[in-house]
């Protein structure tokens, strides 16, 4: 059994040398490089790469990564250097480079704009850097030309532990985030949003239910904390699999989430029976030649590798915790909310006012947000305090250098509703945005929230 079991002999350093083969490997190559191709493509086709990267005059930006922005006209060539890169990643040609160029590329699209943010992009990026590390070239690739003899090679476990790890841990985090008394006891934010798929053909009419709203609220915590167990297991692993395409095709209906529930899908797959893959491939590309009983060849990560891979485990293992080094509501602040597999938790819709005063005069003047933003990067900014932070300090930057204002304040009227609650103030008006700096530190400015939501 290649899976690890619960029994008292069971060892993981067994089991990480136990051979399994590539075709697994192969397969999700192929896959998840194809499904990005067409992601780009999708991107291009509906003009998304105009509207969120080259219409906008400003762009929100990460910490530490102020430098990643848009090229212009230019960043058509990106999203194609990333098409193509991924299409070379599913091919497996120049594997090494494809896979790098695809990580570099997609990563920056991600880094160009915060507003666009997504917990499945920073997932593609999280595969494609792993990928950069493993032999998926060795067989079945352009690399390695397309004989079936070379399915012969195998893999030592060491090497899948690391997208098993990945796949497993987003779905088990998005359950636990799922463990709070808004999602369970009260069905939000989904008693929000399946009323408006009621022209949805079949289930619509359901969806106005309130007890549906608690039903798919129950299923999706308790499919997210099992589903990962289930797969690792032999004996549970079918119904897992159909669980996974079911509920990932459910979501594809109901939500509009791209191309997240086919990665998904692909990931579920690779705990397939490596054999049952390698059955597969042969079917496509031919039998193995007399000797296919001899010995085969067997690929295990150098131990300086092991410890790399280990690291990054656990640093996926502790990075979405951060949130505890922070006071208050996390939904609320959002402060360590992304990165952290936290799927589709909240609802929330806001408003922001700023005021620029000149310190000099004493004059007091309201801005029009939409002179300097999109409606999609307003309505973001909107509810997020360290959008609001930013934007706070570009209008300082912008007042001063077009306006000649020296050192003006900005100050933030905000109001946020969250998960179906009555709006209420979000920031103080009081505080001069402008005289705090961005960073990873507590903001003060941001009101308490005058409900409790229990839960991790």
């Amino acid at each position: 059994m290649w899976m690890p079991m619960a029994t008292k002999s069971f060892s993981w350093s067994t089991w990480l040398n136990q051979e399994r083969s590539i075709a697994t490997l192969l397969i999700f190559r192929f896959a998840f490089g194809l499904i990005m191709t067409i992601s780009m493509l999708r991107f291009w086709l509906n003009g998304w790469i105009e509207k969120l990267y080259i219409e906008p005059d400003f762009h929100f930006s990460y910490l530490g990564f102020e430098w990643v922005k848009p090229w212009g006209e230019w960043t058509y060539l990106l999203f194609l250097i990333c098409g193509l890169s991924a299409l070379g990643l599913a091919l497996g040609l120049k594997y090494r480079f494809s896979a790098t160029l695809f990580f570099s590329s997609f990563t920056y699209i991600e880094l160009m704009d915060k507003t666009t943010y997504l917990n499945h992009y920073y997932f593609v990026s999280m595969v494609a850097f792993i990928l950069i590390f493993m032999p998926a070239h060795k067989a079945l690739s352009m690399d390695a030309g397309w004989s079936a003899n070379n399915l012969k090679l195998k893999l030592s476990n060491a090497y899948y532990l690391l997208p098993f790890a990945l796949v497993s841990l987003v779905y088990f985090y998005a359950g636990l985030a799922k463990l709070n008394s808004d999602w369970l006891l009260r069905a939000e934010p989904l008693a929000t949003w399946l009323p408006g798929k009621y022209d949805l053909p079949l289930i619509g009419s359901f969806l106005e239910e309130r007890w549906v709203a608690y039903f798919f609220s129950w299923a999706g915590a308790i499919y997210d904390l099992s589903v990962p167990f289930m797969l690792w297991f032999s004996r549970s692993r079918p119904f897992a699999l159909v669980l996974v395409v079911v509920f990932h095709l459910l979501t594809r209906i109901l939500f509009p989430i791209g191309m997240f529930p086919f990665i998904m899908v692909v990931g579920a797959f690779l705990f397939v029976n490596a054999e049952k893959q390698k059955a597969l491939l042969l079917k496509v590309f031919g039998r193995l030649s007399a000797d296919e009983k001899s010995r085969h060849a067997v690929l295990r990560p150098a131990p300086l590798w092991r410890y790399f891979f280990s690291a990054f485990i656990v640093f996926q293992l502790l990075w979405p915790w951060r949130y505890w080094t922070y006071p208050g509501e996390l939904f609320w602040h959002e402060q360590g909310f992304r990165f952290s597999w936290r799927v589709m938790l909240m609802e929330k819709a806001g408003y922001v006012q700023y005021s620029i005063v000149d310190p000099q005069s004493g004059r007091r003047f309201q801005v029009d947000n939409r002179q300097f933003l999109t409606s999609f990067q307003e309505k973001q900014l909107s509810f997020q305090p360290d959008f609001i932070l930013e934007f706070a300090h570009h209008l300082a930057d912008y007042y001063q250098q077009k306006e000649h204002i020296a050192n003006p304040e900005v100050y933030a009227e905000a109001y946020v509703a969250l998960n179906g609650r009555a709006s209420q103030a979000f920031t103080d008006p009081n505080v001069n945005l402008a005289a705090y700096p961005r960073g990873w530190r507590n903001k003060p400015w941001i009101l308490d929230f005058n409900d409790t939501i229990y839960g991790l």
